[in-house]
């Protein structure tokens, strides 16, 4: 096409709000007869892909609860004995392995996590960490720091030792108002 005709077949494209799709512009296509023509084809426009003026949400607008307690405390007892269970079924015929160790902490993070969150204790943030190690003879101390306000946050800890590893868990229960 010269620029003339290109130039108002574009402003007539934009006009009724259809373009020519990339695919097709500029590829000539043959008939069933062997002569080739111009193919040309349009696709609808649109802004944005997903957003259209019929789906529109409106936010959700919460109201305040004022509460500025829990009304379920955290239990300690309950999660002590997830962390139990899972460190006890997980590292008790295991050898340390750096690699295996790895890969193993991120698993236990994973399975307490979940098994905490399956007691449905409303308004508490969980934060899970588990540390393994090789037992040499070495000794080894955990720190935490964290901003806590004592009438509500809490946490939950416990430690495995086998022959070859330890193994501690903790989990931290720090209430959302």
């Amino acid at each position: 096409m010269s620029d003339p005709l290109k130039d108002k077949s574009q402003r007539r494209e934009k006009r009724t709000g259809k373009v020519p799709s990339e695919g097709s512009h500029g590829v000539r296509g043959k008939e069933t007869t062997g002569k080739t023509k111009d193919s040309i084809s349009t696709v609808s426009f649109m802004d944005e892909l997903g957003h259209h003026d019929d789906n529109v949400r409106m936010p959700v607008t919460m109201e305040n609860t004022y509460q500025m307690g829990p009304y379920k405390r955290f239990p300690v007892l309950a999660v002590t004995d997830i962390l139990k269970d899972v460190l006890t079924s997980y590292l008790q015929e295991e050898k340390y392995e750096v690699e295996w160790s790895q890969k193993m902490t991120k698993t236990i993070c994973e399975v307490i996590r979940a098994r905490v969150k399956d007691l449905m204790i409303p308004r508490y943030k969980i934060v899970v960490l588990v540390h393994i190690g090789q037992l040499t003879g070495q000794s080894m101390q955990i720190n935490s720091r964290c901003l806590w306000d004592a009438s509500s946050d809490t946490f939950a800890s416990y430690s495995f030792k086998n022959s070859s590893l330890y193994g501690v868990a903790t989990v931290y229960a720090v209430y959302f108002e």
